[in-house]
């Protein structure tokens, strides 16, 4: 698992120093899909999706991730929106756990996929169960 710069920063300030980071209250994440091999820890979401029809899923954080020690997986079925228009084919490499449905992000969990996702013309990416891994390293 890879975090974004400023998520190490509040993770290491809650952790060392006992400052919540403004996005711990909220009750819900967003799983965002981004492309490109690797991904900026600066700019995470620089390469996030952007085909017609995709948007950031919602999920509620007391029930997106099942697990115990190290490890977390998503426990239920993620669906992101089917692609409506015939762009060129945009590969999902990576999804992305953030606070906010759309735009600039506070927080961000990078989270390599198993398997990328090409995402052409009436495709709807999904991760099954337990195929969104984060371990803690």
């Amino acid at each position: 698992m890879s975090m974004s710069n400023a998520t190490e920063s509040d993770t290491l300030d809650f952790l060392l120093k006992g400052v919540d980071p403004t996005w711990r209250d909220d009750v819900s994440g967003y799983l965002a899909l981004v492309t490109g091999a690797s991904v900026d820890e600066a700019n995470p979401m620089a390469n996030e999706c952007t085909y017609t029809g995709y948007s950031r899923v919602i999920q509620t954080k007391a029930t997106a991730w099942s697990g115990t020690g190290a490890t977390r997986t998503n426990a239920n079925l993620v669906q992101w929106g089917k692609r409506t228009d015939a762009g060129a084919t945009q590969t999902a490499t990576h999804a992305v756990w953030v606070d906010t449905a759309s735009g600039a992000v506070g927080m961000a969990v990078i989270i390599p996929l198993d398997d990328d996702m090409p995402i052409s013309l009436n495709i709807r990416p999904q991760a099954e169960a337990s195929t969104l891994v984060v371990n803690a390293e």
